[in-house]
C-alpha cells in the first residue's frame, strides 16, 4: 500500500499537477468545511460501500449532496448497500475510516472496487481530496483525477445526485 509521499511520486510519474495543504485531522464534511478556509474547486465526500456479495464500491460526490442508499443500490444495480468494514477498507484501499479518498484506488491493484462519481465533479473546477490520509488536503484536476483512474484501471460510473 502506498503512503502519501509515494502516492506523490506516483503521480508526478504519471505527469498529474497537484498541490497540497497540510491541516489537523478531519473526520467529517462539517470539521473540513470549517478548516479549509478559501481552498477553491470541489470538496467531495466518499463512501466505501459493499453488497450481500461482497461486492465493493467508491462513491465520490460533492460534499453537500444527499445520497440515499437504497436508490444508490437500485441504480448501480448492486442491492442493498452498506457501508464497508474498517478491516476492509484498510485491505482493499490501504486507508484508514476519515481518509476515504478517490486518491487511494491507487492502492487496489486488484481492481475490485467499483467506482461511482458524481456528474456535478466534471464542471471544470479543481477537486480537493485526502492524499490517504485525513491531515492533507490534495487539489488536482478532474483530468488528473481521471488520468490515475486510467493508470489503475477504475473506470468512473457517473451518477446524477441526489439520487
Amino acid at each position: 500500500m502506498l503512503d502519501p509521499q509515494q502516492l506523490f511520486a506516483r503521480l508526478d510519474q504519471l505527469g498529474i499537477a497537484h498541490r497540497t495543504v497540510e491541516h489537523p485531522p478531519v473526520f467529517t464534511v462539517e470539521q473540513a468545511k470549517a478548516l479549509r478556509g478559501d481552498l477553491p474547486g470541489h470538496h467531495i465526500k466518499n463512501l466505501f460501500l459493499r453488497n450481500k456479495k461482497e461486492e465493493m464500491w467508491l462513491v465520490v460526490a460533492l460534499e453537500d449532496r444527499a445520497v440515499d442508499l437504497k436508490r444508490l443500490g437500485e441504480v448501480l444495480g448492486a442491492g442493498k448497500l452498506s457501508f464497508g468494514s474498517p478491516d476492509r477498507l484498510r485491505r482493499t484501499l490501504g486507508v484508514e475510516p476519515g481518509s476515504v479518498t478517490p486518491l487511494a484506488l491507487a492502492n487496489d491493484t486488484g481492481r475490485v472496487v467499483r467506482l461511482a462519481l458524481d456528474r456535478g465533479l466534471a464542471d471544470g473546477q479543481p477537486i480537493n481530496a485526502h492524499p490517504l490520509v485525513n491531515t492533507m488536503t490534495t487539489t488536482l484536476s478532474l483530468d488528473g483525477l481521471q488520468a490515475l483512474f486510467a493508470a489503475t484501471g477504475h473506470e468512473p460510473r457517473w451518477l446524477d445526485f441526489p439520487l
